[in-house]
């Protein structure tokens, strides 16, 4: 029963060397990213062309 309590003892203190300093989250540091600005579309363009080819189209079938 002796050595029952002396290994308790030993292990009861020896935990307590085990958690010292507590436990600290890893510091982790995001790099800054540059966001390169969006390029010019010509979907601005398409539509407008689309459309007076239309108009075009429509003023020469009627001749």
């Amino acid at each position: 029963m002796k050595k029952i309590a002396t290994l308790a003892a030993v292990i009861t203190l020896s935990a307590g060397a085990a958690f010292a300093g507590g436990y600290s989250a890893p510091v982790v540091e995001a790099e800054p990213v540059a966001v390169a600005p969006a390029g010019t579309s010509n979907a601005g363009l398409i539509v407008p062309a689309l459309l007076l080819l239309g108009v075009i189209a429509a003023a020469s079938s009627d001749s």
